[in-house]
């Protein structure tokens, strides 16, 4: 089951950014992280992942980590657009052969 992390972490330059994204991307079981930028926050997605060791990774580099939500990762809803119908069979189409009333052999005066 993929679950989706937020954690809120002060970081006020880009090379805090490239930090924060080290430690979180080091962890095991990692997919994807994003960093918000507005509200200092990163998102971590993944499967088996130790969100408190992960927080704790942090607070070492940064000494505030909080963690804000851990929730399941839903998969995308279902389109209602249905596959395309199977085209239409071919009907086959059998070669007749029609012979004359002449023989190949016979010849006309």
């Amino acid at each position: 089951m993929k679950q989706r992390i937020v954690i809120n972490v002060p970081m006020q330059s880009e090379k805090g950014k490239s930090k924060a994204m080290k430690i979180a991307v080091g962890m095991q079981g990692v997919n994807s992280v994003i960093v918000v930028k507005d509200k200092d926050r990163l998102e971590v997605i993944g499967e088996g992942v130790d969100s408190v060791c992960l927080a704790k990774s942090l607070r070492k580099k940064f000494c505030f980590a909080d963690i804000v939500s851990i929730g399941e990762v839903k998969p995308p809803p279902p389109s209602n657009c249905a596959p395309p119908p199977p085209p239409p069979c071919q009907p086959y189409c059998y070669a007749s052969r029609v012979y004359g009333t002449a023989l190949p052999n016979c010849s006309y005066m």
